[in-house]
């Protein structure tokens, strides 16, 4: 069995570019890298809040239309550390405008979609380009700039990108959705036809490291989770026991199976088994699919129960959202602080029973017509506040007493997980609803004429989603029972990530966290 710090945790190329040295202008690179970013983070915001304007123009049903996220998370987060390896492999440069360029065409195509087969598989292909520039990005602030202040900059810079992209993306995308869906996608072929230029004019190549590159393990766990998922989803309309359903579900077990065999085999491979030898990091990184499910599926009911239900514009569905933001940001601050004072999981406990209690307020906005103030406007910070304070301390201790060289693999593998928790989580919360939905004698889209009576059903169908995620709060809290990571140890694994971005350790150049 390979160690984190094996095969995954090669060094490709030495920091700087082929000849060692590091850039001499910061202000060019780290914007070019980190528009990327806020490209991609814009791109989701947008996405979730556009998906009611996108169903109702298609005439979608809601397991359909949760396809256009869930295609899109799915192929991100099961290639992820494909692509990692890819620009480590390749060149970073070479990878990194590459993803950047598929992302762009992906885009054009999504808003240029004739039908929803044609949207969800161009959505696919965007996460699939998404999943290569990433880990890239994050790859290039380690290497482009020297170690010390320079680096600090750059990733604090680059690590801002994902609170500006969210709030922006709720305002931005409100107004673009207004004016037509197609303008969600269209907004970002210029950022990122600009963004590929100014990495082919700025950025330095680094030297590729030949090494055996695992496709048939980064396909075979991308198939094995869309199975399971397409399984699930196809549940409410062809019924649980229909040879559809069950097949699809059993064919997407056997493939995961064939996975685990063949990575255990593997001389590289994308997956690094010995991570789940430490019971309470397992415990992290399911908690984090847990965690991710949740945040998920807010997004997208929220839109769907505000646009469909209250009758919101997208651009006030946007802005309705934005204090789940600042809950989130004021939250993480005090979980930051508090982490290194108190076991993690005391705090991730503490921040699920406030995520219970806000999915279940939410949950009642289904049985009455609820102002935006407190029915909105309360569940919303309440739920943005117990995320920021969940989420902090699980990714702490994902990396909680490890040394600088197993970080990248570690941070890789939880933000696949981060990935493939939102879009499970998303597609099973939503068959939940649909069921009540279609139980009541309802419609899983708004219809012309809907009656009240069905209306009526579909904000049940939400209210249930909404408990789902109460549910799956409760799971998080009891999951993280088992995680027993200490303050020092937490305190450990901080201080070896900030010896690996500050480059005073050994560089581990793998995954979304140096690949």
């Amino acid at each position: 069995m390979n160690s984190p710090a094996g095969p995954m945790a090669y060094s490709a190329t030495p920091d700087g570019g082929p000849d060692g040295t590091y850039s001499k202008v910061f202000g060019p690179q780290i914007l070019v890298i980190s528009g990327m970013q806020l490209l991609m983070v814009l791109d989701g915001t947008v996405a979730a809040l556009a998906l009611p304007r996108i169903s109702k123009s298609m005439h979608l049903d809601t397991a359909t239309g949760n396809w256009i996220i869930t295609a899109y998370v799915l192929a991100f987060g099961g290639l992820m550390l494909l692509g990692g390896r890819l620009g480590d492999t390749y060149g970073r440069k070479k990878v990194f405008i590459l993803g950047v360029l598929a992302f762009t065409v992906s885009s054009l195509l999504c808003g240029l979609a004739l039908n929803p087969e044609m949207l969800i598989a161009f959505r696919a292909l965007q996460g699939a380009s998404a999943a290569i520039a990433a880990p890239t990005a994050m790859a290039l602030v380690a290497t482009t700039f020297a170690p010390g202040q320079d680096r600090s900059r750059a990733f604090a810079i680059y690590a801002a990108m994902t609170g500006i992209g969210s709030v922006a993306g709720l305002i931005l995308g409100g107004v673009l959705t207004e004016v037509g869906w197609r303008l969600v996608f269209l907004i970002n072929v210029p950022i990122g036809f600009a963004v590929a230029v100014g990495a082919w004019a700025f950025l330095k190549e680094s030297q590729g490291a030949r090494l055996r590159l695992d496709v048939p393990g980064a396909l075979l766990a991308t198939l094995g989770c869309t199975l399971i998922v397409f399984g699930v989803n196809a549940g409410p309309g062809s019924g649980w026991a229909s040879p559809l359903v069950i097949g699809t579900l059993i064919g997407g077990i056997a493939v995961l199976i064939a996975f685990v065999l063949i990575e255990r085999n593997a001389d590289h491979p994308i997956l690094p088994f010995s991570i789940f030898d430490n019971s309470s990091r397992v415990a992290a990184l399911i908690a984090i699919l847990f965690a991710s499910a949740i945040m998920m599926c807010m997004a997208v009911f929220i839109s769907l129960y505000l646009q469909w239900i209250l009758v919101y514009q997208p651009w006030q569905s946007g802005l309705a959202v934005v204090p789940f933001a600042f809950g989130f940001g004021i939250a993480a601050a005090i979980a930051s602080n508090l982490s290194l004072r108190m076991q993690p999981r005391w705090l991730v406990i503490l921040g699920g029973a406030i995520i219970f209690l806000g999915c279940l307020y939410a949950s009642s906005m289904a049985n009455s017509d609820p102002a935006y103030f407190p029915k909105i406007f309360v569940p919303v910070l309440v739920i943005g506040f117990g995320v920021g304070l969940a989420v902090v301390p699980l990714t702490l201790a994902v990396v909680a007493g490890v040394g600088a060289t197993e970080i990248g693999p570690l941070t890789a593998v939880a933000q696949v997980a981060q990935q493939l928790g939102g879009a499970v989580g998303l597609v099973a919360v939503g068959a939940f609803a649909t069921s009540r939905t279609l139980s009541m004698g309802g419609v899983a889209e708004p219809a012309k004429n809907i009656t009240p009576g069905q209306i009526d059903a579909l904000a049940s169908g939400y209210g249930l989603a909404f408990a789902a995620c109460a549910g799956i709060a409760i799971l998080a809290g009891v999951v993280v029972l088992f995680m027993r990571f200490t303050p020092e140890e937490v305190a450990e694994g901080q201080a070896a990530t900030e010896e690996e971005h500050s480059g005073t350790g050994p560089m581990n150049l793998q995954g979304p966290a140096g690949s």
